[in-house]
């Protein structure tokens, strides 16, 4: 369960926020505060996963209370929900390491997709030991609404394979994989791996180089490009 705590010194919107958390799955409401004061002695007493954090409070700025828990060194994850529209505030809040920003008012349906979106986000970033720039794209809320139209593939060609096999050869090394040992290690047929190991050195993401034995024909193994592998 993602525990979350609530920061908004409005009592009624505190409680519509909570209701909103607790409807959702995979989440839970481990506390509220009304000020930042109590906000950060529940942080630090709660350990929540995720803050949902208002900017205007009656003793410091939800900025203040972001401003020093990172000075403190908590990495806990913060989404600010306020009224507040000026650009520096959002900035501001930017620069302290928010996941999101939702402008009061909003409707429910926007707030449960940004939940749902850290949800995964958080799921992924566990899962992951490499991220893809797709990946990095998808976690950043930047480039969420960006449409990043993905290089053409020739017909036949499934971008999701073609990465499939990408990462085989990151794994592979400098040593690099003949088509037969990417068929193994992606559980494509022999054919299908060789025509993707291509497609990978026309799109100059890997290079093949011939690899000759003490008998027999040389064996083709391509191998990932030093730029590909960031």
């Amino acid at each position: 369960m993602i525990g979350v705590l609530i920061v908004d010194d409005d009592f009624m919107v505190a409680k519509v926020h909570a209701g909103f958390v607790s409807a959702l799955e995979g989440f839970q409401v481990v506390g509220t505060a009304s000020s930042g004061a109590q906000a950060l002695a529940e942080i630090d007493r709660l350990h929540p996963d995720l803050v949902l954090l208002d900017v205007y409070l009656p003793d410091m700025t939800g900025l203040e209370v972001l401003h020093r828990l990172r000075a403190a060194g908590s990495s806990v994850d913060v989404v600010v929900i306020s009224a507040a529209r000026d650009v520096e505030t959002i900035r501001s809040a930017m620069h302290g390491g928010v996941l999101h920003y939702l402008v009061k008012p909003f409707d429910r349906a926007t707030f449960e997709a940004r939940l749902r979106d850290y949800a995964v986000m958080r799921e992924e970033l566990t899962e992951l030991e490499e991220a893809a720039q797709s990946d990095v794209d998808r976690m950043f809320p930047a480039s969420r609404g960006v449409t990043t139209r993905p290089a053409p593939t020739p017909k036949g060609i499934a971008p999701e394979t073609l990465e499939l096999v990408r990462q085989a050869l990151l794994a592979a090394g400098p040593e690099g994989l003949s088509a037969t040992e990417c068929s193994e290690r992606t559980g494509l047929a022999r054919v299908s791996a060789r025509r993707y190991l291509e497609q990978l050195v026309t799109q100059q993401q890997a290079d093949v180089r011939q690899r000759y034995g003490t008998a027999g024909p040389p064996e083709r193994r391509s191998t990932l490009r030093g730029g590909a592998r960031a």
